[in-house]
């Protein structure tokens, strides 16, 4: 996620705002979790995979209104 911002400009709202960061870190931890069970590397049942991917959207989708609104 947001591989295609400069990496100052992220860093610096890392920096800046608390809740991005937090969201920012929890976004990778998930989609490295998604990606894992998706390759069969950490075992888990559909239900608890459609729950991380939920997770990881939202946490997206809040990543990018706050990226949107940046001062």
């Amino acid at each position: 996620m947001f591989e295609n911002q400069n990496p100052d400009d992220v860093q610096a709202l890392m920096e800046r705002n608390d809740e991005f960061r937090r969201l920012y870190l929890r976004h990778k931890d998930l989609d490295k979790q998604v990606l894992d069970a998706e390759l069969g590397v950490r075992p888990m049942d559909d239900m608890t995979l459609h729950s991380l991917k939920k997770e990881k959207l939202r946490a997206k989708d809040r990543l990018t209104v706050l990226w949107e609104h940046r001062a």
